[in-house]
Protein backbone atom coordinates (compact mmCIF):
# COMPACT_ATOMS: atom_id res chain seq x y z
CA UNK A 1 0.00 0.00 0.00
CA UNK A 2 3.01 2.64 0.65
CA UNK A 3 4.53 1.67 -2.17
CA UNK A 4 1.75 2.19 -4.38
CA UNK A 5 0.81 6.03 -2.28
CA UNK A 6 5.09 6.45 -3.39
CA UNK A 7 4.61 5.78 -6.72
CA UNK A 8 0.86 7.82 -7.53
CA UNK A 9 3.42 11.06 -5.63
CA UNK A 10 6.50 10.70 -7.65
CA UNK A 11 4.02 10.43 -10.67
CA UNK A 12 2.50 13.42 -9.50
CA UNK A 13 5.91 15.42 -9.33
CA UNK A 14 6.69 17.56 -11.93
CA UNK A 15 9.87 16.60 -13.07
CA UNK A 16 9.17 16.19 -16.90
CA UNK A 17 10.17 19.35 -18.86
CA UNK A 18 7.07 21.22 -21.34
CA UNK A 19 6.55 19.37 -24.36
CA UNK A 20 5.74 21.30 -27.45
CA UNK A 21 2.14 21.11 -27.55
CA UNK A 22 1.80 22.07 -24.31
CA UNK A 23 4.40 25.16 -24.62
CA UNK A 24 2.21 25.62 -28.17
CA UNK A 25 -0.97 25.87 -25.70
CA UNK A 26 0.49 28.18 -23.43
CA UNK A 27 1.55 30.56 -25.67
CA UNK A 28 -1.83 30.53 -27.13
CA UNK A 29 -3.11 32.12 -23.68
CA UNK A 30 0.03 34.39 -23.64
CA UNK A 31 2.28 32.77 -21.08
CA UNK A 32 5.72 33.45 -22.64
CA UNK A 33 8.80 33.65 -20.71
CA UNK A 34 9.75 37.94 -21.00
CA UNK A 35 11.19 40.32 -19.10
CA UNK A 36 9.68 43.76 -18.12
CA UNK A 37 13.10 45.37 -17.42
CA UNK A 38 14.33 44.59 -21.43
CA UNK A 39 10.99 46.53 -22.54
CA UNK A 40 11.73 49.37 -19.95
CA UNK A 41 15.15 49.62 -20.73
CA UNK A 42 14.97 49.73 -24.45
CA UNK A 43 12.36 52.05 -24.79
CA UNK A 44 14.91 54.82 -22.18
CA UNK A 45 17.58 53.76 -24.49
CA UNK A 46 15.45 54.94 -27.98
CA UNK A 47 14.24 57.72 -26.20
CA UNK A 48 17.09 59.42 -24.81
CA UNK A 49 18.68 58.80 -28.35
CA UNK A 50 15.77 60.63 -29.71
CA UNK A 51 15.54 63.56 -27.06
CA UNK A 52 19.68 63.98 -28.25
CA UNK A 53 18.85 64.03 -32.04
CA UNK A 54 15.51 66.00 -31.99
CA UNK A 55 16.58 67.84 -28.70
CA UNK A 56 16.90 71.45 -30.33
CA UNK A 57 14.14 70.81 -32.19
CA UNK A 58 11.64 70.41 -29.00
CA UNK A 59 13.39 73.63 -27.82
CA UNK A 60 12.83 75.57 -30.31
CA UNK A 61 9.03 74.53 -30.30
CA UNK A 62 8.58 75.14 -26.96
CA UNK A 63 10.52 78.84 -27.03
CA UNK A 64 8.35 79.17 -30.19
CA UNK A 65 4.86 78.17 -28.01
CA UNK A 66 6.09 80.30 -25.21
CA UNK A 67 6.70 83.52 -26.79
CA UNK A 68 3.31 83.48 -28.91
CA UNK A 69 1.98 82.84 -25.06
CA UNK A 70 3.51 86.20 -23.65
CA UNK A 71 4.10 88.10 -26.48
CA UNK A 72 0.92 87.34 -28.61
CA UNK A 73 -2.38 85.11 -26.64
CA UNK A 74 -1.23 87.83 -23.18
CA UNK A 75 -3.18 90.60 -25.69
CA UNK A 76 -6.01 88.67 -26.62
CA UNK A 77 -9.64 89.40 -25.01
CA UNK A 78 -10.62 85.81 -22.95
CA UNK A 79 -13.53 84.65 -25.32
CA UNK A 80 -14.56 81.26 -26.22
CA UNK A 81 -13.07 81.35 -29.42
CA UNK A 82 -9.70 82.45 -28.38
CA UNK A 83 -9.54 79.95 -25.80
CA UNK A 84 -10.43 77.07 -28.03
CA UNK A 85 -7.97 78.46 -30.82
CA UNK A 86 -4.91 78.77 -27.72
CA UNK A 87 -5.69 75.37 -27.01
CA UNK A 88 -5.77 73.84 -29.79
CA UNK A 89 -2.84 75.37 -31.26
CA UNK A 90 -1.25 74.06 -28.02
CA UNK A 91 -2.43 71.00 -28.25
CA UNK A 92 -1.21 71.06 -31.87
CA UNK A 93 2.36 71.81 -31.35
CA UNK A 94 2.45 69.31 -28.82
CA UNK A 95 2.03 66.79 -30.63
CA UNK A 96 3.91 67.86 -33.25
CA UNK A 97 6.80 68.35 -30.67
CA UNK A 98 6.24 65.19 -28.92
CA UNK A 99 5.49 63.13 -31.79
CA UNK A 100 9.02 61.84 -32.63
CA UNK A 101 9.20 60.59 -28.86
CA UNK A 102 6.02 58.83 -28.78
CA UNK A 103 6.56 56.95 -32.88
CA UNK A 104 10.00 55.84 -31.05
CA UNK A 105 8.47 54.21 -27.52
CA UNK A 106 6.13 52.54 -29.53
CA UNK A 107 8.66 50.76 -32.05
CA UNK A 108 11.01 50.52 -28.87
CA UNK A 109 8.23 48.53 -26.93
CA UNK A 110 7.07 46.40 -29.69
CA UNK A 111 10.85 45.69 -30.71
CA UNK A 112 11.85 44.63 -27.28
CA UNK A 113 8.51 42.16 -27.26
CA UNK A 114 9.43 40.71 -30.94
CA UNK A 115 13.33 40.17 -29.68
CA UNK A 116 11.77 38.22 -26.48
CA UNK A 117 9.14 36.33 -27.61
CA UNK A 118 8.70 36.84 -31.42
CA UNK A 119 5.28 37.94 -32.63
CA UNK A 120 2.12 36.84 -30.59
CA UNK A 121 -1.45 38.32 -30.98
CA UNK A 122 -3.67 36.69 -28.72
CA UNK A 123 -6.81 37.85 -26.72
CA UNK A 124 -7.20 35.10 -24.07
CA UNK A 125 -5.38 37.33 -21.42
CA UNK A 126 -7.91 40.02 -22.06
CA UNK A 127 -10.77 37.45 -21.42
CA UNK A 128 -12.96 37.68 -18.07
CA UNK A 129 -11.85 35.02 -15.14
CA UNK A 130 -12.85 35.72 -12.08
CA UNK A 131 -10.21 33.69 -10.33
CA UNK A 132 -8.04 36.71 -11.10
CA UNK A 133 -10.48 39.18 -8.60
CA UNK A 134 -10.33 35.79 -6.10
CA UNK A 135 -9.11 37.59 -2.67
CA UNK A 136 -7.79 34.52 -1.90
CA UNK A 137 -5.96 33.64 -5.22
CA UNK A 138 -4.41 37.49 -5.09
CA UNK A 139 -3.52 36.72 -0.90
CA UNK A 140 -1.30 33.68 -2.29
CA UNK A 141 0.28 35.96 -4.92
CA UNK A 142 0.71 38.79 -2.39
CA UNK A 143 2.71 36.76 -0.47
CA UNK A 144 4.72 34.02 -2.29
CA UNK A 145 7.69 33.93 -2.99
CA UNK A 146 7.99 35.10 -6.76
CA UNK A 147 6.82 38.32 -5.14
CA UNK A 148 9.46 38.27 -2.49
CA UNK A 149 11.64 37.90 -5.42
CA UNK A 150 10.21 40.68 -7.88
CA UNK A 151 10.35 42.62 -4.66
CA UNK A 152 13.94 42.22 -3.84
CA UNK A 153 14.77 42.65 -7.74
CA UNK A 154 13.00 45.80 -7.35
CA UNK A 155 14.88 46.93 -4.14
CA UNK A 156 18.19 46.33 -6.13
CA UNK A 157 17.01 48.54 -9.12
CA UNK A 158 16.28 51.26 -6.91
CA UNK A 159 19.89 50.73 -5.20
CA UNK A 160 21.51 49.88 -8.31
CA UNK A 161 20.17 53.09 -10.37
CA UNK A 162 20.12 55.62 -7.62
CA UNK A 163 24.00 54.94 -6.91
CA UNK A 164 24.68 55.76 -10.68
CA UNK A 165 22.60 58.36 -10.78
CA UNK A 166 23.74 59.74 -7.51
CA UNK A 167 27.43 59.08 -9.20
CA UNK A 168 26.86 61.32 -11.96
CA UNK A 169 25.38 64.43 -10.19
CA UNK A 170 28.44 64.03 -7.83
CA UNK A 171 30.55 64.43 -10.73
CA UNK A 172 29.07 66.95 -12.08
CA UNK A 173 28.68 68.76 -8.50
CA UNK A 174 30.97 71.47 -9.04
CA UNK A 175 29.76 72.78 -12.61
CA UNK A 176 26.10 73.19 -10.88
CA UNK A 177 27.32 75.38 -8.63
CA UNK A 178 28.34 77.59 -11.23
CA UNK A 179 25.39 77.45 -13.06
CA UNK A 180 24.52 80.84 -11.18
CA UNK A 181 26.48 82.52 -13.14
CA UNK A 182 25.74 81.33 -16.72
CA UNK A 183 22.78 82.86 -18.46
CA UNK A 184 19.22 80.62 -18.48
CA UNK A 185 20.52 79.50 -22.13
CA UNK A 186 23.54 77.93 -21.19
CA UNK A 187 22.28 76.36 -17.74
CA UNK A 188 19.65 74.91 -19.51
CA UNK A 189 22.09 73.25 -21.81
CA UNK A 190 24.05 72.23 -19.23
CA UNK A 191 21.22 70.58 -17.45
CA UNK A 192 20.23 69.03 -20.48
CA UNK A 193 24.22 67.14 -20.90
CA UNK A 194 23.77 66.08 -17.86
CA UNK A 195 20.35 64.57 -17.97
CA UNK A 196 21.11 62.66 -21.15
CA UNK A 197 24.56 61.57 -19.47
CA UNK A 198 22.29 60.36 -16.24
CA UNK A 199 19.77 58.60 -18.18
CA UNK A 200 21.91 56.65 -20.50
CA UNK A 201 24.35 55.73 -18.00
CA UNK A 202 20.92 54.55 -15.89
CA UNK A 203 19.62 52.53 -18.96
CA UNK A 204 23.07 50.76 -19.36
CA UNK A 205 22.98 49.85 -15.54
CA UNK A 206 19.39 49.06 -16.41
CA UNK A 207 19.89 46.86 -19.74
CA UNK A 208 22.48 45.00 -17.30
CA UNK A 209 20.47 44.24 -14.98
CA UNK A 210 17.72 43.14 -17.49
CA UNK A 211 19.79 40.20 -18.73
CA UNK A 212 19.35 38.86 -15.28
CA UNK A 213 16.00 39.18 -14.82
CA UNK A 214 15.38 37.81 -18.26
CA UNK A 215 17.56 34.73 -17.06
CA UNK A 216 15.36 34.39 -14.23
CA UNK A 217 12.06 34.65 -15.85
CA UNK A 218 13.37 32.02 -18.33
CA UNK A 219 14.07 29.79 -15.29
CA UNK A 220 10.66 30.35 -13.34
CA UNK A 221 8.96 30.11 -16.79
CA UNK A 222 10.29 27.02 -17.32
CA UNK A 223 9.67 25.85 -13.71
CA UNK A 224 5.94 26.57 -13.53
CA UNK A 225 5.95 24.62 -17.45
CA UNK A 226 6.57 21.44 -16.16
CA UNK A 227 5.00 18.65 -15.95
CA UNK A 228 4.20 15.23 -14.59
CA UNK A 229 4.59 11.61 -16.16
CA UNK A 230 1.15 11.61 -15.34
CA UNK A 231 0.53 14.92 -17.47
CA UNK A 232 2.36 13.71 -20.56
CA UNK A 233 0.64 10.75 -20.44
CA UNK A 234 -2.44 12.06 -20.55
CA UNK A 235 -1.42 14.44 -23.11
CA UNK A 236 0.09 11.40 -25.43
CA UNK A 237 -3.49 10.14 -24.73
CA UNK A 238 -5.19 13.19 -26.05
CA UNK A 239 -3.71 13.12 -28.77
CA UNK A 240 -3.13 9.80 -29.53
CA UNK A 241 -6.05 8.30 -28.34
CA UNK A 242 -6.98 6.04 -25.88
CA UNK A 243 -5.10 2.57 -27.08
CA UNK A 244 -8.04 0.47 -25.82
CA UNK A 245 -10.31 3.09 -27.99
CA UNK A 246 -7.67 3.09 -30.90
CA UNK A 247 -7.29 -1.12 -30.55
CA UNK A 248 -11.13 -1.15 -30.71
CA UNK A 249 -11.29 1.06 -33.67
CA UNK A 250 -8.86 -1.05 -35.41
CA UNK A 251 -10.77 -4.08 -34.76
CA UNK A 252 -13.78 -2.73 -35.87
CA UNK A 253 -11.99 -1.56 -39.19
CA UNK A 254 -10.35 -5.10 -39.96
CA UNK A 255 -13.63 -6.16 -39.18
CA UNK A 256 -15.26 -4.03 -41.80
CA UNK A 257 -12.47 -4.77 -44.69
CA UNK A 258 -12.38 -8.20 -44.12
CA UNK A 259 -16.58 -8.46 -44.31
CA UNK A 260 -15.94 -6.09 -48.05
CA UNK A 261 -13.18 -9.04 -49.14
CA UNK A 262 -15.45 -12.06 -48.40
CA UNK A 263 -18.00 -10.37 -50.86
CA UNK A 264 -16.34 -10.40 -53.11
CA UNK A 265 -15.02 -13.97 -52.78
CA UNK A 266 -18.56 -15.10 -54.83
CA UNK A 267 -17.44 -13.10 -58.09
CA UNK A 268 -13.90 -14.75 -58.19
CA UNK A 269 -12.70 -17.50 -61.02
CA UNK A 270 -10.88 -19.87 -58.49
CA UNK A 271 -9.58 -19.98 -54.96
CA UNK A 272 -5.83 -21.60 -54.43
CA UNK A 273 -5.07 -23.35 -51.49
CA UNK A 274 -2.40 -25.33 -49.73
CA UNK A 275 -5.07 -26.15 -48.41
CA UNK A 276 -4.87 -25.79 -44.41
CA UNK A 277 -3.41 -23.01 -43.57
CA UNK A 278 -3.62 -20.56 -46.86
CA UNK A 279 -6.37 -19.20 -49.13
CA UNK A 280 -6.01 -16.84 -52.16
CA UNK A 281 -9.20 -16.23 -54.13
CA UNK A 282 -8.37 -14.86 -57.85
CA UNK A 283 -10.53 -13.38 -60.18
CA UNK A 284 -9.52 -12.60 -64.17
CA UNK A 285 -11.56 -9.53 -65.66
CA UNK A 286 -10.06 -7.75 -69.24
CA UNK A 287 -12.25 -4.69 -68.18
CA UNK A 288 -10.50 -4.02 -64.85
CA UNK A 289 -6.77 -5.67 -65.27
CA UNK A 290 -4.86 -7.10 -68.27
CA UNK A 291 -3.89 -9.92 -65.79
CA UNK A 292 -5.78 -11.75 -62.89
CA UNK A 293 -5.72 -10.38 -59.72
CA UNK A 294 -6.47 -10.67 -55.75
CA UNK A 295 -9.79 -10.19 -54.40
CA UNK A 296 -9.47 -11.93 -51.15
CA UNK A 297 -6.33 -13.74 -49.60
CA UNK A 298 -6.21 -15.21 -45.87
CA UNK A 299 -4.54 -17.73 -43.19
CA UNK A 300 -5.85 -20.48 -41.12
CA UNK A 301 -9.40 -19.05 -39.44
CA UNK A 302 -10.12 -16.43 -42.39
CA UNK A 303 -8.91 -18.82 -45.27
CA UNK A 304 -11.29 -21.72 -43.84
CA UNK A 305 -14.11 -18.84 -44.09
CA UNK A 306 -12.65 -18.02 -47.31
CA UNK A 307 -13.21 -21.46 -48.75
CA UNK A 308 -16.70 -21.85 -47.10
CA UNK A 309 -17.52 -18.81 -48.58
CA UNK A 310 -16.34 -20.24 -51.82
CA UNK A 311 -17.87 -23.52 -52.03
CA UNK A 312 -21.24 -21.90 -50.54
CA UNK A 313 -21.02 -19.71 -54.15
CA UNK A 314 -19.78 -22.85 -56.42
CA UNK A 315 -16.02 -21.43 -56.73
CA UNK A 316 -13.74 -23.68 -57.83
CA UNK A 317 -11.27 -24.38 -54.77
CA UNK A 318 -7.92 -25.76 -56.45
CA UNK A 319 -5.09 -26.81 -54.13
CA UNK A 320 -1.42 -25.79 -54.80
CA UNK A 321 0.61 -25.34 -52.12
CA UNK A 322 3.78 -23.60 -52.93
CA UNK A 323 1.55 -21.34 -55.32
CA UNK A 324 -0.91 -20.30 -52.64
CA UNK A 325 1.86 -19.38 -50.26
CA UNK A 326 3.62 -17.64 -52.57
CA UNK A 327 0.32 -15.34 -53.48
CA UNK A 328 0.09 -14.71 -49.99
CA UNK A 329 3.64 -13.88 -49.17
CA UNK A 330 4.07 -11.24 -52.12
CA UNK A 331 0.51 -10.19 -53.20
CA UNK A 332 -2.10 -7.65 -51.47
CA UNK A 333 -5.68 -7.25 -52.31
CA UNK A 334 -6.21 -5.98 -55.40
CA UNK A 335 -3.08 -6.41 -56.50
CA UNK A 336 -2.41 -8.09 -60.46
CA UNK A 337 -0.83 -11.44 -60.56
CA UNK A 338 3.44 -11.14 -61.09
CA UNK A 339 5.00 -12.29 -64.46
CA UNK A 340 6.54 -15.17 -62.85
CA UNK A 341 3.06 -16.96 -61.64
CA UNK A 342 1.47 -16.02 -64.91
CA UNK A 343 1.69 -19.83 -65.72
CA UNK A 344 0.72 -21.22 -62.80
CA UNK A 345 -2.17 -19.37 -62.45
CA UNK A 346 -3.24 -19.65 -66.29
CA UNK A 347 -2.90 -23.67 -65.70
CA UNK A 348 -5.27 -23.33 -63.05
CA UNK A 349 -7.62 -20.73 -64.52
CA UNK A 350 -7.54 -23.19 -68.04
CA UNK A 351 -7.93 -26.29 -65.62
CA UNK A 352 -10.77 -23.99 -63.81
CA UNK A 353 -12.83 -23.33 -67.09
CA UNK A 354 -12.73 -26.88 -68.52
CA UNK A 355 -14.70 -28.12 -65.72
CA UNK A 356 -17.33 -25.50 -66.65
CA UNK A 357 -17.32 -23.87 -63.71
CA UNK A 358 -16.95 -20.51 -65.55
CA UNK A 359 -17.50 -19.28 -69.22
Amino acid sequence: MQMKLDLQFFAGEKTEKATPKKRQDERKKGKVAKSQDVNTAFMLLFCLLILFVFGGFMLDSMLTMFEHTFSEFIHWEVTENTVHQIFSGAATEAAIMLAPLLLIAMVAGVGSNLLQIGFLFTAKPLKFDLKKIDPIQGAKRIFSIRALVELLKSFLKIVFIGAITFLVIWIYKDDMMMTAFKTAEDALEFFSQVTIVMGVAATVALLFLSVFDYAYQRYDFEKNMKMSKQDVKDEYKNIEGDPLIKSKIKEKQRQMAQRRMMSEVPQADVVITNPTHFAVAIKYDEAKAQAPYVVAKGTDHLARKIKEVAKANDVQTVENKPLARSLNKELEIGDVIPEEFYKAVAEILAYVYQLGKKV
